[in-house]
């Protein structure tokens, strides 16, 4: 027995550093929490753009069937929305509204195009990985919102997120965030963020009045926050953190800022 304990002695010292280089390995640097929340907020952005250039168009009683997408962009002088679908060759991306922003984040401007502008830009390759993303999805049983934003170097993030569909309850889960070529035409990576829809819900009838400190869940697919953490913390109403507990047993805070942290 004692001819074996230095062997086994060094096997445990061997397999207690590998264990702590692992997880060494697993913690997020700044830099990585940093990216998370960017991409969080410009998702935020761009969901509140979409929402208010969705209601400039609404008042203009477009045709059921003008427009299968809706793509919004932001400029140096904000953000600017197209409303159109792709032509039957697949070719182009056929403007049919545009919603422009101005002097506020709320007011937006609209214009028709009749016949419809067509595009080939950084539009229609949006609507060509939207098409796809939103196949790749396949049949759901609740409305999603689409998001397409432009990514170094040369990709392009599409985000398919459930939609809220009651004021105050806030959808988080089975979403996905996928990331193709900037030209839209090829399908790098498919990330699952969330499994199952947990639809969060801050109606006063729901919390008796009280006043939440904080939100909390747990991820069952990484061991880090997603992207649409940070969205649902900077999107309530409710403006409190979000407590995301891990597989590797971490707790992360999503700051009402949209920055992270570890709890304690």
């Amino acid at each position: 027995m004692r001819k074996l304990f230095l062997p086994l002695f060094l096997i445990a010292i061997s397999l207690s550093a590998m264990a702590k280089k692992k997880a060494e390995k697993q913690t997020l640097s700044v830099e990585e929490l940093a990216a998370i929340t960017a991409r969080g907020k410009i998702l935020a952005e761009y969901d509140v753009a979409a929402w208010h250039a969705t209601d400039v168009i609404q008042d203009l009683k477009p045709q059921n069937g003008s427009f299968r997408y809706y793509i919004a962009r932001k400029t140096d002088a904000g953000w600017v929305v197209l409303f159109g679908r792709l032509s039957e060759a697949r070719d182009k991306f056929l403007i049919v509204y545009q919603a422009t922003q101005g002097t506020r984040p709320d007011f937006f401007t609209n214009r028709t195009f009749d016949p419809p502008l067509e595009s080939t830009d950084f539009y229609f390759s949006a609507a060509k990985a939207l098409d796809t993303a939103i196949k790749d999805l396949g049949p759901v049983k609740r409305p999603y919102n689409s998001y397409a934003i432009p990514a170094e170097p040369g990709r392009l993030y599409i985000y398919l997120l459930p939609a809220p569909t009651v004021d105050g309850v806030y959808p988080l889960g089975a979403d996905v965030r996928y990331t193709f070529t900037s030209d839209g035409g090829t399908m790098l990576e498919k990330h699952p963020m969330h499994k199952t829809v947990l639809d969060f819900d801050y109606r006063e009838k729901s919390t008796g009045g009280k006043k939440l400190a904080a939100g909390v869940h747990s991820h069952v697919l990484s061991n880090c926050p997603e992207d649409s953490d940070v969205f649902l913390v900077l999107t309530r109403r409710s403006s409190i953190p979000e407590y995301v507990g891990t597989m590797d047993k971490k707790i992360w805070v999503i700051n009402t800022d949209g920055t992270i942290s570890v709890g304690q």
